[in-house]
Parts: C-alpha cells; sequence; structure tokens
C-alpha cells in the first residue's frame, strides 16, 4: 500500500474542526468577494450606466476576485512577507473564489435577471456563495492540510 493510499482511505468528511476551520476560511474568502461584486453592481445599479449585463456580470467577478485576493493577502500579511502572501492568497483559494463568483451572479441572474441587488436577493447569493466552495476548501484542507488562513 502506497503513502497515497494511506492518505484516501483516511480522508472523511465527518471531521467538525476541518469545517470550522473550512468554514472560517471561506467566510473571509466570501466577505473579499462580495466587496467587488457587490460594490460594481451597485455602482451600476445607481448609476444609471447602460451596459449589457453580462459585462456587468463580468466586471462584478473579475472585481469580486481582486478585492477578496487583495483582503486575503493582507490578512496573510501578518504571518507572511507581502510576496509570500499574494501567491498564498491566489494559490490556495482562486479555486474557491471563481466558483464563488460564478454562483452569486447566477443567483443573482436566475432572482433579478442581473447585475440587481436588493434586500432579499443579497443573502440568497452569500449563502449560495458561501455553501458552493465549502466542501472543495474542507477536502483541500483535510486531504493537504493547506489552508489560506
Amino acid at each position: 500500500m502506497s503513502i497515497t493510499d494511506t492518505t484516501e482511505s483516511r480522508f472523511h468528511w465527518r471531521c467538525k474542526h476541518t469545517w470550522k476551520k473550512s468554514s472560517y476560511n471561506t467566510m473571509w474568502c466570501l466577505i473579499g468577494c462580495s466587496i467587488g461584486d457587490f460594490g460594481t453592481i451597485y455602482f451600476f445599479q445607481i448609476s444609471n450606466i447602460f451596459w449589457p449585463i453580462l459585462a456587468i456580470m463580468t466586471l462584478a467577478i473579475i472585481n469580486g476576485l481582486i478585492t477578496s485576493i487583495i483582503l486575503e493577502t493582507s490578512i496573510l500579511m501578518k504571518q507572511m512577507n507581502l510576496s509570500a502572501a499574494f501567491k498564498t492568497a491566489f494559490n490556495m483559494s482562486f479555486i474557491s473564489m471563481i466558483s464563488m463568483e460564478i454562483v452569486m451572479n447566477t443567483v443573482d441572474v436566475i432572482f433579478t435577471g442581473g447585475a440587481v441587488l436588493n434586500f432579499y436577493i443579497i443573502p440568497v447569493m452569500l449563502l449560495a456563495g458561501f455553501l458552493t466552495p465549502l466542501p472543495y476548501n474542507y477536502w483541500r484542507l483535510k486531504k493537504y492540510e493547506i489552508s489560506c488562513h
């Protein structure tokens, strides 16, 4: 039996500590993504600038990714230098951020037609954005003992 087989045979989804840690990591990712995403959508919503919804949503996703990386880098700089913090923030959570952003914006499009923020859609977007990458974050933390916070 190889080391990989042993590691995989020990993997399970029942570790409360890992769920707690991965939930904490996912929360920081969600906060960072939401700042850029919601800020972009809100800007277009109040400024009455006409852009195609797909363009607004794409820009919202890009801005969400940028703000999440900035937030996570700033948190990690308490533990490491800027270069290492940026690389860690980018490499550790980019898949989570992309999935989170796509799902949040898909929820917005499904429920509002896109590029609209209101009090009933924001909690739904946040919940969907949180739950989507959570299993991946758990798996990555449990299997590789890798997290970004």
